[in-house]
């Protein structure tokens, strides 16, 4: 199954765009974004993806300090997008007081991470980076299973409007390294292929 879009009003402000997202019923199971102003419906993660998100979760907790957490399933925003995405991991030290109970800040992320299912790869590769640059986010680590000649992992970072430089890239089989306030080597060895 690949990823749905669902039409929205041109004329709708962000504000409604989000209660609608918030308000209906969505598939069972399902990942459900906004991207650039338009709610897309993804089926829910592969095994094999799945368990890279869980291998890198691990990891990030060896290293984070102790107000911080990695989540799996938490909405960031982003209004000036007109994005709320739901990064396959997120690292953040939630807000005392959330403004919303679906969602955070974007801007409060420290490392977001997406690893790329094949009906939307390009959303992880284009649209999202622009998305999370734009928000501030100091990290983005891309493990991007569907690459071209091959499974590899790109870390971004130095956000500047809405593109990140990239810090490193490696090919599966090959270490990446998450600087300060990290300093983690995640070991792409240990990701399934395919």
């Amino acid at each position: 199954m690949s990823a749905l879009t669902v039409g929205q009003d041109p004329d709708q402000n962000w504000d409604e765009l989000v209660r609608y997202w918030e308000e209906m019923e969505w598939p069972e199971g399902s990942k459900v974004e906004i991207i650039e102003g338009i709610i897309t419906v993804s089926p829910a993660p592969a095994v094999r993806h799945n368990v890279i998100a869980a291998r890198v979760h691990r990891r990030l907790y060896s290293v984070i300090p102790e107000e911080w957490e990695v989540f799996q399933t938490l909405a960031i925003s982003v209004p000036s997008r007109l994005g709320m995405l739901i990064p396959d991991l997120v690292v953040t030290q939630l807000p005392e007081h959330p403004e919303a109970e679906s969602h955070i800040p974007a801007a409060l992320a420290e490392l977001v991470v997406e690893v790329t299912s094949k009906s939307n790869a390009r959303h992880d590769r284009v649209s999202k980076p622009a998305t999370y640059a734009t928000a501030g986010i100091p990290l983005y680590l891309l493990i991007d299973r569907w690459a071209p000649g091959g499974p590899t992992a790109t870390l971004y970072g130095e956000p500047k409007g809405d593109v990140y430089r990239v810090l490193s890239a490696v090919k599966f089989g090959d270490p990446i390294k998450l600087p300060e306030p990290f300093g983690l080597t995640i070991d792409t060895a240990e990701f399934p292929v395919g």
